[in-house]
């Protein structure tokens, strides 16, 4: 009896709960799915430890308020396309092929203000011709 309440709650619940972690964005024609690092706790961890993205995945970090948010590449795997995106969720940055930290971290700094940032495989930006002022949808 617990084996089928559990493949019952896992079945019914899972896809919801994935559902609310990952969020589908546009940007032109392309689309692609992220997953929600809205929290303090998910954005401080964000990609660590992962070994990788497809080019159709991605992390879209959500922040309280509109301002310069600033990034590290800490216990990255791999590099990463960063993308910084106003309340109006128009482009207003673009950082490309940003390579993990080896001995040290540099901060990566936007030059504009953002309420959300989403991080993408490196090259994706370049591949899709995505840049300031274009538009995402979600």
């Amino acid at each position: 009896m617990p084996r089928i309440f559990t493949f019952i709650f896992l079945f019914l619940f899972l896809p919801k709960a994935y559902a609310q972690n990952h969020q589908k964005i546009c940007i032109k024609n392309v689309c692609l799915k992220a997953e929600i690092a809205e929290t303090p706790a998910a954005r401080e961890r964000g990609l660590m430890f992962k070994d990788s993205l497809s080019e159709k995945q991605g992390m879209l970090f959500i922040f309280e308020e509109e301002e310069i948010h600033v990034f590290w590449m800490k216990n990255m795997r791999f590099p990463l396309d960063m993308i910084w995106i106003d309340a109006e969720k128009r482009i207003v940055e673009i950082k490309e092929n940003i390579p993990p930290c080896r001995q040290t971290c540099e901060n990566i700094t936007p030059a504009a203000e953002a309420k959300y940032v989403l991080e993408v495989s490196s090259g994706f930006v370049k591949q899709n011709v995505i840049k300031v002022g274009d538009r995402l949808e979600f």
